[in-house]
C-alpha cells in the first residue's frame, strides 16, 4: 500500500532559492541515482515501455496514454522519495500512484493534459499535425518537433510540483496547482536552469532512439523531488519521513 501523505500540508511553505540552485538539484539526483542505477532504469524502461504500448492500440491508446503514462511517471518520484529516505528502490512504485486519493489522481492527470494540450497546439499550429491521431505524420519535422518539446518543458514548469504536492503534502486538487504555482512564482530563475537541463536530457535521450530515456526519466524525476524538497520541506535537506 502506499503510504499516506503528511498530515501537516500547512508546513510545506515554499521559499524562494538561488537561480544556480537548479545545478545543485540535478546533483542530488545524480546521488539518488548512483545509489540503483540498475533499478532506476527498469523504472525508466517500464515508464517508457507503458507509452509505447499504450500508444500502439488502434483508436483510442493515445488517448489513453495521455492519462495513465502521467501515473506511471509519478512512480519515479515515489522511488526517489523511498531512496531518499534509505528505503530500497522497488518496481512496485511504478504503480503505486495508482493508490492516491481520486483528487491527487485528478491533480496529476489534469496538470499533464495542460502540457498535452499546449504540445498538441503547438504541433497544429507549426505544422497542421494532430498528435491525437498521427504522432508519426511526415510533416513532424524536427524542428516541429523541437518546438513542441520545448513549449512543453516551458508549460510544464508552473505545474512541475502539482504531483507532489498531491501525493506528498495530501493537498486536494485546487490546492496542488496553487502551491505548484507559488513555487514557481518563487523561483522562476531556477526552475527555469531546471527547464533547460531537463530538455537537454530528454534531447539527448531522443538522439540515442528513445533508449536513452531509460536513464533521462528517472534522473529528470529525481531532481523533480530534489527541488520540492528543497522548495518546500523544512530545512531542505533532510529525508523525508513519509510520502
Amino acid at each position: 500500500m502506499m503510504a499516506e501523505p503528511p498530515s501537516h500540508a500547512e508546513s510545506f511553505v515554499p521559499r524562494a532559492r538561488p537561480a544556480l540552485q537548479a545545478f545543485s538539484w540535478f546533483e542530488g539526483a545524480m546521488r539518488l541515482f548512483k545509489r540503483a542505477p540498475g533499478r532506476w532504469c527498469l523504472l525508466g524502461a517500464v515508464t517508457l515501455a507503458s507509452k509505447l504500448a499504450l500508444e500502439l492500440i488502434p483508436g483510442i491508446g493515445r488517448a489513453a496514454a495521455e492519462v495513465i503514462v502521467p501515473v506511471v511517471e509519478c512512480g519515479l518520484l515515489i522511488g526517489a522519495a523511498a531512496l531518499d529516505r534509505g528505503s530500497p528502490l522497488e518496481l512496485r512504485y511504478a504503480v503505486a500512484a495508482f493508490q492516491a486519493r481520486p483528487a491527487a489522481l485528478a491533480a496529476i492527470v489534469v496538470s499533464s493534459l495542460v502540457v498535452s494540450a499546449a504540445e498538441f497546439g503547438v504541433a497544429y499550429g507549426l505544422a497542421g499535425v494532430n498528435l491525437l491521431a498521427d504522432p508519426a505524420d511526415p510533416d513532424l519535422t524536427s524542428g516541429v518537433l523541437l518546438a513542441v518539446i520545448g513549449t512543453a518543458t516551458l508549460v510544464s514548469l508552473p505545474l512541475v510540483f502539482v504531483p507532489l504536492a498531491a501525493l506528498f503534502e495530501g493537498t486536494g486538487f485546487a490546492r496542488a496547482f496553487a502551491r505548484s504555482l507559488t513555487g514557481f512564482a518563487l523561483n522562476a530563475a531556477p526552475l527555469l536552469i531546471f527547464g533547460a537541463l531537463s530538455l537537454a536530457l530528454t534531447l539527448v535521450g531522443l538522439l540515442t532512439f528513445w533508449i536513452g530515456l531509460v536513464a533521462v526519466f528517472p534522473l529528470v524525476a529525481a531532481a523533480t523531488y530534489a527541488a520540492w524538497k528543497d522548495i518546500y520541506t523544512p530545512g531542505g535537506s533532510e529525508p523525508l519521513t513519509a510520502y
